[in-house]
């Protein structure tokens, strides 16, 4: 009972901690290691002792399975580089230079307070330790800030990989205890370790895509999903193999997430999606108030260090000045480097800005306070480098993360505009009706009936002008129609479910069928409660086509960018009709101004039936984004 108790009251904590850092602005992370710093010292909180199994191989796994199923594969290759030059090259030069400053500072002084000398082995093994930065909160917190996706995908895919490096080197460091490693044994132990989790992350994710090809059943199919990381990580570090586990949970989570829209149905994908949520938002959230937790024993120990607090306190200092410092003092002259020899990377320069915010986003989190402890207890002085592996993991939450949100606004950093994310969903569902429309038509038989062939139609196509409906700012701000639909269909979805109850209290029908009539409103209104999360919150001052998105055809660029109105005060025929527009286009031909597809009148789309004018532009303030109407490009 008193373990389940603990275990209700810790869930508690974290959900409270949590709701109370969005409410007031605060990242849950830095406010969950404040809070487990101060029930530490509660009388009535008991001992909290992490060891490095549970987190290792309880924590880890499921935590970065859940950040690689939802990373872009593509997206990762694309920033190999960066990527590889900070979970590897980083993480290494970090160890080595912390592990001279400590060996440095714990040297002589501890010789002059009458003691042992650090051992040049413990120091790498302390250097190790703190190199690697956690991979949940500078994410967490690059997400809450609106930094730049190209800067999030690089703190991810280092924040996957870098866990590898610093467990490989912290194993070779302790095993230079008992022998001498040459350069050869650490590179041949290194490339053991990452090749073999690679290998085994993809033999592990062939063998459960192909199993989870065969599950129907969401349940199932999810219980698997849950399961993954653990068998991968088990599969790699088995004494037989003894790869690294943590690559093998990363492999095994970029391609599963990479073929997750084939091996899987909507249904699975939709649950699997909910559960690892909730299981990471659980343990993400419960790693940083047991980081606050281990605060109060790991100084009791501390008091029995034969060392002086002033030696303590000087080599600390150094271990976390130099942690914070050797990141850029890597990243910059390696980034040019790497750009002069190896020539610019495929997605292009990052800029300065940005490379200041990755040199700041230098967070470390759960897996240095448990590889600490993976130090033999006989280390010498182990007290003292389990008290630096706290300060170095509390200290960069509170001073980096504090001042991570500041930095990103003094350097104006732009983040992900939501307006022109709309703009290049909509270019895509648009697609996606044209080719789905050509599909219809091959697939159409004179035997089928014409209504559903026309609802068919109806359906894609307000799904893809929905999307368009998001962009613009209309000055009556009247409701668009699809806004108008969802409130509506809310209002009759409540009807319909108020009847359904009344159905079950009168005890008519079985529970069962019930249920299931139940589930069926339940996703409609899944959907439109997705559909209003989804709108548009702000616009950009010139919301043009990004260069992703953006495509080239001769009537493009034929046409003109900016044309002067016949008609600026709105849709011409909308004026004379009396009627009201949803959005309006700008014919680049002529100068036309006609509404959208989503007004009644679709003018813009009957001028181009009439002129064959190719081009039109949005004519809605803010946008300068152009569509072409033959090709059906933007522009």
């Amino acid at each position: 009972m008193d373990i389940a108790i603990e275990i209700v009251a810790l869930v508690a904590v974290v959900a409270a901690g949590a709701a109370l850092g969005r409410r007031i602005g605060i990242s849950a992370p830095l406010l969950l290691v404040v809070l487990g710093v101060a029930a530490s010292y509660l009388p009535f909180v008991p001992r909290v002792e992490l060891s490095h199994e549970v987190v290792l191989v309880g924590f880890l796994p499921p935590l970065l399975y859940s950040a690689a199923i939802k990373t872009s594969l593509v997206d990762f290759s694309k920033h190999r580089r960066s990527i590889g030059l900070l979970s590897v090259g980083l993480v290494a030069f970090t160890a080595a230079g912390v592990g001279l400053v400590a060996y440095w500072l714990l040297g002589a002084p501890a010789v002059a307070d009458g003691q042992e000398p650090l051992p040049l082995w413990a120091a790498f093994a302390i250097g190790a330790v703190v190199a690697p930065p956690d991979a949940v909160a500078a994410t967490a917190i690059a997400k809450k800030v609106g930094l730049p996706r190209r800067v999030v995908t690089i703190l991810e895919g280092e924040s996957l990989l870098n866990d590898a490096t610093a467990l490989v080197c912290l194993r070779t460091a302790i095993a230079a205890a008992l022998i001498a490693p040459t350069f050869l044994h650490v590179s041949l132990d290194f490339l053991r370790a990452a090749g073999g989790g690679v290998l085994v992350g993809l033999v592990v994710a062939i063998v459960l895509a192909k199993v989870r090809k065969r599950f129907t059943d969401p349940v199932l199919d999810t219980t698997l999903s849950l399961t993954a990381p653990f068998i991968a990580y088990v599969a790699a570090e088995n004494h037989y193999v003894h790869a690294s586990g943590v690559l093998a949970v990363v492999v095994t989570g970029l391609l599963l997430g990479h073929k997750a829209p084939i091996i899987q149905s909507a249904a699975s994908r939709m649950s699997e999606r909910t559960n690892w949520r909730t299981f990471q938002f659980l343990l993400e959230n419960t790693v940083f108030l047991l980081i606050g937790l281990q605060t109060r024993w790991i100084l009791d120990d501390l008091s029995e260090s034969p060392l002086s607090a002033w030696t303590i306190a000087i080599a600390t200092v150094g271990v976390f000045l130099a942690t914070v410092l050797l990141r850029p003092i890597w990243l910059f002259p390696v980034t040019y480097l790497s750009r002069r020899i190896l020539g610019r990377s495929r997605p292009g320069p990052v800029s300065v800005q940005a490379l200041v915010v990755v040199s700041w986003a230098g967070m470390r989190g759960v897996v240095t306070l448990a590889a600490v402890f993976v130090l033999p207890e006989n280390t010498p002085h182990r007290e003292v480098l389990v008290f630096m592996a706290l300060v170095v993991t509390a200290g960069t939450l509170l001073l980096q993360g504090s001042t991570l949100p500041w930095l990103v606004r003094r350097l104006r950093l732009p983040g992900p505009d939501p307006a022109e994310d709309a703009l290049q969903e909509a270019a895509v569902l648009q697609g996606a009706h044209r080719a789905a429309e050509e599909r219809l038509d091959e697939i159409v038989t004179p035997d089928d009936p014409p209504e559903v062939v026309a609802l068919l139609r109806q359906r894609g196509e307000s799904r893809a002008l929905a999307a368009w409906e998001r962009l613009g700012r209309s000055e009556t701000d009247l409701e668009t129609p699809s806004e108008a639909y969802r409130r509506l269909r809310m209002a009759m979805l409540e009807t319909e479910r108020a009847h359904i109850l009344k159905v079950r209290d009168d005890g008519l029908v079985a529970d069962e069928v019930l249920q299931r009539a139940q589930i069926t409103l339940d996703i409609e209104e899944s959907i439109l409660d997705r559909a209003e999360a989804d709108d548009v919150g702000g616009q950009s001052q010139n919301l043009r086509a990004p260069q992703s998105t953006a495509g080239e055809c001769e009537h493009l660029a034929g046409a003109p960018c900016v044309l002067t109105p016949t008609t600026p005060e709105g849709c011409e025929e909308c004026l004379q009709e009396g009627a009201t527009w949803v959005h309006l286009r700008l014919c680049l031909g002529c100068g036309h101004v006609g509404c959208c597809d989503s007004s009644y009148g679709r003018h813009a789309s009957k001028h181009f039936d009439q002129t064959s004018h190719p081009v039109m532009r949005s004519f809605e303030p803010g946008e300068s984004w152009r569509w072409c109407f033959v090709d059906e490009k933007l522009g």
